[in-house]
């Protein structure tokens, strides 16, 4: 299956937006070369701004553009765009419902090589608790691409994780993205799969293993995590024997934790994939930090067949 950076995707997108779009910008934290907001920086640069390693000013400063009619962009890794300036994003942008939109880059634990402090498990919890708040988790390259566009034209704060790793084309051009829909990527009897991400790939993957016994899976691509499409969650997991949640992030507050939440008055078994009540650590080697964590299509089709 053919590969794309998100990475790319993004930067070359917001790039292509901001051609269209003179009120568009972009401010970074001494990582441009990473989330890709450079390609925007290298063709307007009295549109981007160098901030600095200073998470908290840079928010400050987007909020502030924001009211003078700009669309900003803050870039940096997901980790840092969202824990360092909470306070800023809090107070600053999402209580006063501004048009400021954060692009987290390197989510998940696809940041393999540096650690712990550099991967982000929890900025979906983090965002998605903030009132206000829209929180967006794209599939692949495209769908990343499709999200941008829609964030533009979204009035409201927006939070956009991205991952560092190429992943599988999953979606097509012509499939259309909306903030707050989910999509069907794959129909099934038996288990509906809710993912996001890299995760949704796993899924594909397990539910060719589950076949092979006989069991039907159901995949849903849950790319906006807030606000979620309850409607649609409560129909695709009302006809099934049980559900499973996959997503790269920590289970506690993240997509499991939003699904169970709009399920919570519907008879339904539910078993989570994620990362567990812990840390990251740095690997050489992403997919073994995936296995380590159980972040796998074994690890889903072990869930499935506790299901049945």
């Amino acid at each position: 299956m053919k590969t794309a950076s998100l990475r790319e995707a993004y930067g070359k997108e917001l790039l292509n937006q901001a051609r269209k779009n003179k009120n568009i910008v972009a401010l970074d934290a001494d990582l441009s070369g990473s989330t890709m907001s450079c390609y925007l920086g290298e063709e307007y640069p009295d549109r981007f701004f160098e901030m600095g390693i200073a998470e908290q000013n840079m928010v400050t400063t987007a909020a502030g553009l924001s009211l003078t009619g700009k669309i900003p962009f803050v870039n940096s890794f997901a980790v840092f765009a969202t824990g360092r300036p909470y306070d800023q994003i809090r107070q600053g942008v999402a209580l006063p419902n501004l048009n400021v939109k954060i692009a987290g880059s390197s989510c998940g634990l696809s940041d393999a090589g540096d650690g712990a402090t550099h991967q982000a498990i929890e900025d979906m919890s983090i965002m998605r608790s903030i009132p206000n708040m829209t929180v967006i988790s794209p599939v692949d390259a495209l769908e990343t691409r499709k999200a941008v566009r829609a964030m533009v034209e979204y009035e409201g704060p927006v939070y956009l994780r991205v991952s560092r790793a190429d992943l599988p084309i999953i979606t097509t051009e012509e499939e259309s993205f909306e903030i707050g829909k989910v999509s069907k990527i794959a129909d099934g009897n038996d288990i509906t799969i809710f993912a996001n991400g890299l995760m949704v790939h796993k899924s594909l993957q397990a539910r060719e293993e589950l076949a092979k016994i006989d069991i039907s899976v159901r995949i849903i691509n849950v790319s906006t995590i807030k606000p979620l499409d309850v409607e649609k969650i409560k129909e695709y997991a009302s006809d099934v024997k049980g559900i499973i949640t996959a997503e790269e992030h920590s289970i506690i507050g993240g997509l499991g934790g939003a699904i169970a939440e709009a399920l919570s008055d519907e008879l339904i078994r539910i078993k989570r994939v994620g990362v567990q009540d812990r840390f990251g650590q740095s690997s050489c080697d992403y997919d073994k930090l995936l296995e380590h964590y159980g972040l796998t299509t074994d690890e889903i089709v072990r869930k499935a067949q506790e299901l049945i």
